[in-house]
């Protein structure tokens, strides 16, 4: 068995339709295409959505909300979740990483107050929520914004 012996497996492949080539090709003439009318011609057709001159569903419907381009995403950490960090350790993204508890930190991670924390921790993250540093600092922990 070598390169020169390999070919695809039977019904694999399919010749491309060869239309237009004569009457005895079953699809000569009018290729495939009926008789005459605007989508027999070359560029013939209408565009995607056209109804016929009637109002198109897409402009019929109402437009709802937007998109803001300048929204940030962050991964979210409560402070439960911080508990099964020894006390004195610095808690970073890579140790949240580590610890399974973000697996993709987007624009950021963000730290909320959900939960009690009795450890003190050193906490690094993009942002905090107010309560979540309140409740770092009461138990002895400090919060630093990375």
């Amino acid at each position: 068995m070598d390169l020169s012996n390999l070919k695809p497996a039977i019904g694999s492949t399919k010749n491309r339709k060869r239309i237009g080539r004569g009457a005895g090709s079953g699809i000569g003439k009018t290729a495939g295409k009926g008789h005459k009318g605007q989508n027999a011609r070359s560029g013939g057709g209408v565009k995607a959505g056209f109804e016929g001159g009637q109002m198109p569903l897409q402009r019929r419907l109402p437009k709802r909300g937007f998109k803001s381009l300048d929204k940030k995403v962050y991964a979210l950490v409560n402070l439960r979740d911080l508990e099964l960090f020894e006390a004195g350790t610095v808690v970073d993204v890579a140790a949240l990483g580590q610890a399974g508890l973000v697996k993709k930190i987007h624009d950021g991670v963000k730290v909320l107050g959900d939960g009690e924390l009795t450890k003190a921790l050193t906490v690094k993250a993009h942002k905090f929520s107010q309560s979540a540093v309140e409740k770092i600092e009461a138990a002895g922990g400090k919060a630093e914004v990375i």
